[in-house]
């Protein structure tokens, strides 16, 4: 398929949007569709009642079909020293990209990363598609913290780690 051409206001949006940090998530998924994950920047919190987050695919995604057929989601929030990592699954290719690091489970059954700063074991309970994405809402079933603070962001097209202050 060939993409249209960048217009210049989707550019301007381009280059605005990479000045707004996000944290680096990996999302997972595993089930009937096989285990999938891609790396993702547009992760929020919708509301705590019930526990809840928003996730946007690209519809293109090799993976997007497999996180809706399965139904299921970690969100498995970055620290540094997860570049590599992060590089990995940002690649749209089949190639084996959980080999790299150390794998468990929740509630879901979705891939969990051991190291991530925070892991959200989700059920996908909606999907809205909306332009180029399918946003996903995602109730929280189980969480599991890092004992080590600290995170990593993408900001203005580049890694950027974060400390936690005390």
């Amino acid at each position: 398929m060939t993409m249209p051409p960048i217009r210049p206001e989707m550019q301007a949006f381009r280059d605005g949007m990479s000045r707004l940090g996000a944290a680096v998530n990996l999302i997972t998924t595993d089930g009937p569709a096989g285990r999938h994950g891609i790396t993702v920047s547009a992760v929020c919190s919708v509301t705590d009642t019930p526990p809840t987050l928003l996730v946007c695919i690209n519809r293109n995604a090799f993976a997007h079909d497999a996180f809706v057929a399965n139904g299921n989601l970690c969100v498995n929030v970055l620290a540094d020293g997860h570049q590599d990592l992060s590089r990995s699954f940002a690649r749209w290719t089949g190639e084996d990209r959980f080999s790299g690091a150390q794998w468990s489970r929740l509630a879901t059954g979705a891939p969990v990363l051991e190291g991530a700063a925070v892991a959200f074991d989700c059920r996908i309970v909606d999907s809205q598609p909306k332009g180029t994405h399918s946003v996903l809402f995602c109730e929280v079933q189980a969480t599991r913290l890092s004992d080590q603070p600290g995170g990593l962001i993408w900001f203005n097209r580049a890694f950027h780690p974060l400390e936690a202050r005390v």
